[in-house]
Formats: structure tokens, sequence, C-alpha cells
């Protein structure tokens, strides 16, 4: 029944795909943390900077970003990441690129959300104790924050793991470029798809059922 799967390295694509996420998360994570940062600074400038980068990389297509980190950083401006005679390997690090610039986004909203949930009374009271700034934020508030918002960073987290698709468009080897490869090969269209999609499943309903569970864990209590 599943013979049309010999000479196929599936378990080779989905593995691609689960690099693809978890370097995106974590460039995500780091990157939408700080701006989030950046977005409750009282820095005039650095807020602008924040609020501008999540409203403008909200609101274009992940394929339109995915797309100009190939044609517009690597073809006009010579982007290479380091991997200029490694075709394979120059397009995994742009798409890892343009996701983490993508989802970061969205992480900062999360956390900004979870931040908004701290009492300003505690922010208050570290800066009377003569913390600056940053020790306020990073010792007192983003602690909490990020344990109020772990549900909402595993739902990003979900969409990151399907949206490592779009890095098909610019050449990568994941699971989505396997499938249509498969697809255009084989007959057994309905099969390849279904096999497709329990892999992703098995990918992403492990993660959001173990951080939903963390997330109740870890909840602040107020």
């Amino acid at each position: 029944m599943f013979d049309f799967l010999q000479g196929y390295d599936v378990l080779g694509a989905f593995w691609t795909t689960v690099k693809l996420t978890v370097f995106s998360a974590v460039g995500s994570l780091v990157l939408g943390t700080l701006l989030a940062a950046m977005r409750v600074s009282p820095i005039p400038l650095m807020r602008g900077f924040g609020t501008a980068y999540v409203n403008i990389v909200r609101n274009i297509p992940l394929t339109v970003i995915i797309v100009f980190s190939s044609l517009g950083l690597a073809d006009i401006f010579g982007v290479t990441m380091g991997a200029s005679d490694n075709f394979e390997l120059q397009g995994f690090r742009l798409a890892v690129l343009s996701l983490v610039g993508y989802h970061a986004a969205f992480v900062c909203e999360a956390l900004r959300s979870g931040i908004n949930t701290v009492p300003v009374g505690q922010a208050e009271a570290a800066r009377a104790i003569g913390l600056s700034f940053s020790q306020t934020l990073r010792l007192v508030v983003l602690p909490q924050a990020f344990r109020s918002v772990i549900v909402p960073l595993a739902n990003v987290l979900i969409a990151l793991t399907k949206n490592t698709t779009v890095a098909a468009a610019i050449g990568v080897a994941e699971a989505a470029s396997l499938m249509k490869t498969m697809i255009e090969n084989e007959a057994q269209t309905v099969l390849i798809a279904a096999v497709f999609a329990f892999g992703f499943v098995v990918l992403t309903l492990p993660t959001g059922l173990f951080l939903g569970w963390l997330g109740k864990r870890l909840a602040v209590k107020r």
C-alpha cells in the first residue's frame, strides 16, 4: 500500500523541517524578546522602531519575505549567509533568517501582552530600590511575562512549524518540497497528502499538548 514511499527520503525531509523549526524558533524568541523590550522602552526612538517593525512585518505575507530573501538578498545584494558555494545550505540559512524575521513580530506581541499582565506596582517597586529599566525588565517583569504567555508562544511555534513549508519556494528540501515532487511523480495523491499531513500532526500535536500543560503548571497565580 505504501510502496510509493520507496526511493524517497521522507524522514530526511521531515528532519530538515525539524531543523528549520528549531533554529527559527530560537532566533524568533531572541529577536521577539528584544522587540518586546523596545516596545515598552522609555526611549521613544526604540519604541517607534519596535512598533514599526511589528506592524510592517505582520502585514507582509511570509511567501513575499522568503522569496525576497532569495531573489533580493542573495541574488541582488550577494548575501549568501556564508554558503556561497553551497546552494542548499544557503537556501536553508536564508529560510531560517526569513522565518525568524517574520515570527519574531508575533513573539513580540505575545510577550508584550504578558508584560502588560505584570502589575505596574512591581516595576515601580523595583525602580524604587534602585534597579534600572533593563534590570527591572530582566529580573522582575520578563520572568513573569514568559510564564503567562507559554500557551500563546506555543501557538506561534505551531504556526512556525507549519510555515516552514513556505521554504520550498526557494528550493529548501523540506517536507512540502518532497511532497510536491512525489505528487508529480506518483499516482497516489491522496495517500501522499495523508502521509505528510500525519507527519505534521506528529510534529505539532505533542508540542502543543506539552506546552499547554506547562503553561497551566507555571501560570502566575494572582
